[in-house]
Parts: C-alpha cells; sequence; structure tokens
C-alpha cells in the first residue's frame, strides 16, 4: 500500500497526540539525548572548528517549510559573465561540531537519521546543532561546506569545487513564497534563477531517462473543532530546489568514484512485476498509459492535484524499494554503481543535520577536490555505514507507515457504517476479493475486502467502513 508523509497543520487532535506519543513508545524511538551528548553539543556549539576561507559577503538563502529551523542548505545563484550559471550551495558542516568517537558522535550512529512524526521530529542532533550553532539560519555566521558548480547554458556542470568556508545566510524563505516571488516577477535575480535552473536540470534529467516523482504530501487540518486529511501537491518550486540538491547528489559521486573511495547511494531497476503493478493500478485510475510511453515519461505528464494521478504518483513509490548503499575503496570498482530513479552515479550529500552518512560524504568530497587523503575517522566508518542507514532507514519508513495508520484510524474511528465515494486502485492477483481503495474525501488509502464479488478494479464504487481502530492501527473497508 502507497504511504506518505504526513504533517500537522494547525490542528489540534489533543488525542491524536496522546496516540503518536504511544506509538513512539512502542517503537522504542529515544525520547531525549543522554545527558553527556547535551553537554557535548553545548560546548561543539560554542567553540566549533572554524575554517579559514571566509564567504559571509556571499547573499545565501535558504528554502525550507515555514516552521523548520535544522536548515541543511543554503544556496546562490548567478549568470557567469562568459554564458552559463554559477551556483553556490552551502551544506551545514556538522563535522564542524562532532569529534569522532564522542559521545555526539556515538549518539548520531545510534539514531542514523531524524524521525518524522507528523505532531514533532526526533532529531538526529541536539537542537543547540541542529536547530542552533550548525543551521544555515538567517543573519548566523556558521562553518559550512561551500560547493561551487559551473554550468554551461544548458545546465551541465563545466567545473566542481568544494571546501569549508564560514557562510551567512541573508534570508529563510518558503516554497509558497518563493512560487509567488518567481510567478509575479518580484524574485531578485539569484531567486529568480532558480526557475531557469532547475527547468534546464529537468531537461537533463528527462534526456538521461531520470525520473523525479512529485508525490502530494499528506497533512492534517483543523477542520470545524475537529481534523481532517488532505493533500499538498507539490508546487514547481520544490521540484526546481530539488534539482539543486540532486545535482549535487551526482557531482559528489563523481568526485568520489574519480578519487576511487566513497559511499553511493544506489537502487536496482525497477522489475517487470512491479512496473506490470503499475499499469494496472493507471487503468484503475484512468490514466492513458500507451505501451510504447516510458514509465519516466508518463509520470512526468501526471497533475499531482487530481486525486486519481495523486494516488498513481503515490503508487509509483514502490518502485524506490530497494534502495542502498555501496561502499568501495582502494579504487575498486563499486557494485552496484547506478541510482537507477537518477539515471547516474548519485551520492546523498546535502542533508547531514537529519542523514548520518552525509557528514561522511562530505568529509571525502572536500578531501578529493584537495587531491588529500581522505582522514581515517571518515574512512574507518564507511565499512558499517550501509548497514547502519539500512537499520535507520527501516526505522523510518515503519514510523511513516505506522504514522500513516494511525492517523487515518484516529480519524474515521467515529464514522464506523458511514459510506464514503472511492476508487479501486489495486486487486491482489490471487485474493480478488481483497484490494486497496484510494477515498476522494478525506485523503486515505485503505485496504477493502468483499465476500460477494471480485473487486472491480479501476471503477468508482460506494464503501462502507467496517473497521477503525488506532489501537490496532487498522482501517478496512467493504463495498457498499
Amino acid at each position: 500500500m502507497p504511504r506518505r508523509h504526513i504533517s500537522m497543520t494547525g490542528a489540534d487532535g489533543t488525542a491524536l497526540r496522546a496516540a503518536l506519543r504511544e506509538l513512539r513508545t512502542k517503537l522504542e524511538v529515544p525520547e531525549g539525548f543522554p545527558a553527556p551528548v547535551l553537554a557535548e553539543a553545548e560546548r561543539a556549539a560554542a567553540h566549533p572548528r572554524l575554517p579559514d576561507q571566509d564567504a559571509t559577503d556571499l547573499p545565501l538563502f535558504t528554502i525550507d517549510p515555514p516552521t523548520s529551523r535544522d536548515l541543511d542548505q543554503a544556496m546562490h545563484l548567478a549568470r557567469r559573465s562568459g554564458g552559463g550559471y554559477r551556483v553556490h550551495y552551502a551544506i551545514a558542516d556538522v563535522a564542524a561540531f562532532v569529534t569522532p568517537g564522542g559521545a555526539l558522535d556515538v549518539e548520531a550512529h545510534r539514531r542514523v537519521t531524524t524521525l518524522y512524526f507528523p505532531d514533532e521530529n526526533v532529531p538526529l542532533h541536539p537542537a543547540a546543532l541542529a536547530e542552533g550553532a550548525a543551521s544555515l539560519l538567517p543573519d548566523q555566521t556558521c562553518p559550512a561546506l561551500l560547493w561551487r558548480l559551473d554550468l554551461d547554458s544548458e545546465g551541465r556542470v563545466e567545473s566542481t569545487d568544494v571546501r569549508r568556508a564560514l557562510v551567512r545566510s541573508r534570508a529563510k524563505l518558503d516554497y509558497e513564497g518563493v512560487q509567488k516571488a518567481i510567478d509575479t516577477g518580484t524574485a531578485e535575480e539569484s531567486l529568480a534563477l532558480l526557475k531557469d535552473i532547475g527547468l534546464l536540470r529537468e531537461t537533463l534529467e528527462r534526456e538521461r531517462g531520470g525520473i523525479s516523482l512529485n508525490v502530494p504530501e499528506q497533512e492534517i487540518v483543523a477542520q470545524g473543532g475537529s481534523y481532517t486529511l488532505a493533500y499538498r501537491a507539490p508546487l514547481p518550486a520544490d521540484g526546481w530546489n530539488a534539482q539543486i540538491s540532486l545535482m549535487t547528489g551526482m557531482v559528489a559521486a563523481e568526485l568520489m568514484l574519480a578519487a576511487g573511495t566513497g559511499i553511493l547511494r544506489t537502487l536496482p531497476s525497477a522489475p517487470d512485476g512491479a512496473v506490470g503493478r503499475l499499469r494496472r493500478a493507471a487503468k484503475a485510475l484512468r490514466i492513458d498509459w500507451p505501451h510504447h510511453v516510458p514509465y519516466a515519461e508518463l509520470v512526468r505528464s501526471l497533475d499531482p492535484h487530481r486525486p486519481a494521478h495523486a494516488a498513481f504518483l503515490q503508487e509509483c513509490t514502490a518502485l524506490l524499494r530497494g534502495a542502498g548503499y555501496t561502499v568501495f575503496r582502494g579504487g575498486e570498482t563499486p557494485d552496484p554503481v547506478l541510482h537507477a530513479a537518477v539515471a547516474a552515479p548519485y551520492a546523498h550529500c546535502t542533508a547531514p543535520l537529519r542523514r548520518l552518512v552525509d557528514r561522511y560524504t562530505g568529509e571525502l568530497c572536500v578531501a578529493a577536490v584537495a587531491g588529500a587523503e581522505p582522514p581515517e575517522w571518515a574512512v574507518s566508518a564507511l565499512a558499517e555505514l550501509p548497514r547502519e542507514m539500512a537499520q535507520g532507514s527501516r526505522l523510518a519508513n515503519t514510523v511513516e507507515r505506522e504514522s500513516v495508520d494511525l492517523v487515518e484510524a484516529a480519524l474515521l474511528k467515529d464514522r464506523v457504517g458511514e459510506t464514503f465515494e472511492a476508487t479501486v486502485i489495486d486487486v491482489k492477483d490471487r485474493e480478488p476479493l481483497v484490494g486497496t481503495v484510494h477515498l476522494e474525501e478525506p485523503a486515505v488509502v485503505g485496504r477493502i475486502e468483499s465476500t460477494a464479488r471480485e473487486l472491480p478494479l479501476g471503477d468508482r464504487i460506494r464503501v462502507r467502513l467496517t473497521e477503525a481502530d488506532p489501537g490496532t492501527l487498522k482501517v478496512l473497508f467493504a463495498p457498499a
């Protein structure tokens, strides 16, 4: 069943918050940081290892959700005098604060990644760093890994540099504000170029056969003293911003491959059965998918504002399963090397405040550009990183899956017996009485079981809610 990120927007939901606290307890999610970790974070925040280069004159800006304070990336975009573009991309330098083998480091390896619940995040690093000294907050001088990517007029990377520098962001922007400023022509040139470069990079993505999924985010929104579920479809600015990060990850992979030591984010090609299942879902949702049209081309043609398209995009996330990390050292050839969705070698390197592996990738890239040997602490950790990241990713996926189940069950628990308009988007091959339905309102995707007849794949039907139990995280429908 497709899963979605969920966030709470203006909803009280006291009972829901209590249930989410119980879920965190059940999953043994850390409630807080041990005292030695907090103490080390405070000391590090006050005394980071500062670089020699000063780039605080660069007018960087960040683009994040309005309430975010763990800001990993800041950028400045400009035209080059001889044609093309220059992208400066600052990434939070977590290694300037974390001492290898120290309490902070050990705790980060235990947590691996920030966990996102609907009501709160469980961070990888203490707030003194993640939302304080290490975060690229506006008007704060802090250490960063400063990438400089020179692009030609078609958006292709011509030259790369990354080194440590002091930076100072000028503005904290959000996606809706960025989209409005660009659409109305009021954006300053550095921000306006985000669209130009983003569109060029999207064109290059199409040429190499890559694909970015514009999957709608599910939000819990206030409604008449209670709450409901709705979709927030990504804006074009979301995609343009993501292209800057994606480009940096591809360049990072190239740097490490050339240096002979690194860690790649890899994804195998989808098996034929998975694509066949998507074709059935497309048919179910009345989405025209001619056999000569590649999957990537179809996905780019979809409108995430349309419920049927949104449901199909959720189904498409199944093709991203099986992603992992590939380590290579001593000039050996990594296997596998490609990320199927990116259609190129790729590395995670732009979110070190929220993901453990990015700290190591950044360190390896700085060494590669300098023509130096990477530090031993970075190289010695590589062997265990794939296992650690896999374990952290499994927990993150469980958090996402069970949070969605809990929210849907809590939302519907007092509506058992009611009927809803829905579309049958999947039917099990060996159990034609069991499938999945996508409700039109609220934004729920749930299991359906029939007792009398096979489910009509692709049909819009009325369904009756037969079970909604937050305690078991279960929602079940039957044909009405």
